[in-house]
Formats: C-alpha cells, sequence, structure tokens
C-alpha cells in the first residue's frame, strides 16, 4: 500500500494521502513522497490540474508527533533533524504553488496545523460540510509559525493571529467567509464537485494557465507599479502564443478554438 497514491483521468492528476491510521500526518514519508510527485509533475504537460485528497475520516492533521519525538533523541536535543523536517515541509508547500498547474485541495473531516497549511498552499481548495480548520499547534506548546505563513496569506491578518494564539477550530463555513477555501459542499459531493472544478480549469489552455499562476504569485508580491509593469509583459508573452492568436480568431469568428495543447 503506498502512502501516497496517484492516478490521472482526463488531465487531472489525483493525489490521494493514504495514511489514514495516521491521519494523513505530514510525516517524512509522506512529504517524501509528495516532493516526488512535485517534481514529476513539474515537467509533465498531460497534466492540467492537480487534487490533492485524504483517505478516512480526515484531510491532513499536521505533521507526525510521533516521530518529532523521537527525534528528540539526538545529541543536539533534535535541532538538525527539526530544521531538516519544517525545511522540506516548506519545500512541499511552495513547491505546490510554483507547479504550472493550478492545485486543488479536496478537504474532509480535519485539516490542522500544517494540515492547514496544506490546504492554504493549495491554489484552490474544496471542503465538506463538517470539515474543521485550524493552526492549533499553540494547544501543545508549538506555535505554528511555518503554517502561518500560507494562512496569513490566505486570510485576514486579524483572524490569522486569532487562530494562531488561541488554537481554536472555524468551521467549513467560515473557512469559505474568510477565504480560506472556494466553496463548501455537502460531504456526498465533495469528490464529484473538485472534480467539476478541476475539469472546468482543464479545459482551458494550458500555456495560459501556466503564465497566469506564475504571474499571480509573482504580482502579490510586488507594489502597484511594479506588478503592472510585470503583469503587462506577462501578457505581451501571452498575446504572441500561437494558441492565443487562434483562441481570439475562434472567438471573433464564434467557432470554438483548435488549439495544440
Amino acid at each position: 500500500m503506498k502512502i501516497l497514491e496517484r492516478h490521472d483521468e482526463n488531465a487531472v492528476c489525483h493525489l490521494h494521502m493514504n495514511a489514514p491510521e495516521r491521519l494523513n500526518a505530514l510525516s517524512e514519508e509522506m512529504l517524501e513522497a509528495l516532493q516526488t510527485q512535485i517534481e514529476s509533475l513539474q515537467t509533465d504537460t498531460s497534466v492540467r490540474v492537480v487534487v490533492i485528497s485524504g483517505a478516512g475520516k480526515a484531510f491532513c492533521a499536521g505533521h507526525d508527533l510521533k516521530q518529532m519525538t523521537a527525534g528528540r533523541q539526538a545529541e543536539d536535543g533534535g535541532k538538525a533533524y527539526f530544521k531538516d523536517l519544517f525545511d522540506r515541509c516548506t519545500s512541499v508547500m511552495t513547491g505546490l504553488q510554483r507547479l504550472p498547474q493550478p492545485v486543488i485541495a479536496q478537504v474532509h473531516g480535519i485539516a490542522t496545523a500544517a494540515g492547514c497549511q496544506l490546504v492554504a498552499s493549495c491554489d484552490m481548495a474544496v471542503a465538506a460540510e463538517g470539515t474543521r480548520f485550524g493552526v492549533n499547534g499553540v494547544n501543545i506548546g508549538l506555535f505554528c509559525s511555518t503554517p502561518m505563513v500560507a494562512l496569513s496569506r490566505n486570510i485576514p491578518r486579524k483572524k490569522a493571529f486569532e487562530m494562531l494564539v488561541t488554537g481554536q477550530f472555524i468551521d467549513a463555513h467560515r473557512a469559505e467567509a474568510l477565504g480560506l477555501v472556494n466553496t463548501v459542499v455537502p460531504a456526498d459531493d465533495l469528490a464529484p464537485a473538485t472534480q467539476e472544478l478541476a475539469q472546468l480549469v482543464a479545459s482551458k489552455l494550458g500555456a495560459a494557465v501556466k503564465i497566469g499562476k506564475q504571474a499571480f504569485y509573482e504580482q502579490a508580491q510586488m507594489g502597484l507599479d511594479d506588478a503592472y509593469a510585470h503583469t503587462g509583459q506577462v501578457m505581451v508573452e501571452n498575446m504572441l502564443h500561437r494558441d492565443t492568436e487562434e483562441g481570439i480568431a475562434a472567438f471573433l469568428e464564434k467557432r470554438p478554438p483548435e488549439w495544440s495543447q
């Protein structure tokens, strides 16, 4: 049994975290498996969208606390182990945003600590009713500092700080209102609703989506003038693409576009 299962269908790659007995914790093994797939997807032109989901009763409960406790047994008290662990987790989270394909989290049960970070690091998220989200490390004396990076870039700053400093959970509808997830659906509709969104995105011109996703995150870190200057150049690049020319011509001629990819 693989800890991370993958199957591709209709240009959508489904990554299914498969460690339900550990609530799909981001263990060393899970992080390694996710990193391997991220590296593979970087150059996989057959995939236009990625969906991440979890087996069992939870999406992801964050880091594996048993492994972290074992890491303390090193002579340095675990310092080197913890740095390597958090570095590898960061590589996965940033790697998702650097993928050319949009990534959708398909969330149910709970998404806590680094699991909530995983949701926030995906480009979009669909959640089942009843899902709970939290950055609750403070409850055990470990402030969720790395999850904070992704969370504070998804929801209003004061609400993010409240979640981090109280350890309290929010429900799926509150997560939607704050912008952590795109939509909330009945649990039975979670997979179909996620697939519907994935197929809608996959139907768009892949080259344009790739260009747009990269520019989206780049401009978000810039000031207003720099952002417009940068995205103006991106629009020029996009306009010169052969398939963009075809898409515009097809629209004007009221016919379906014949894209090369």
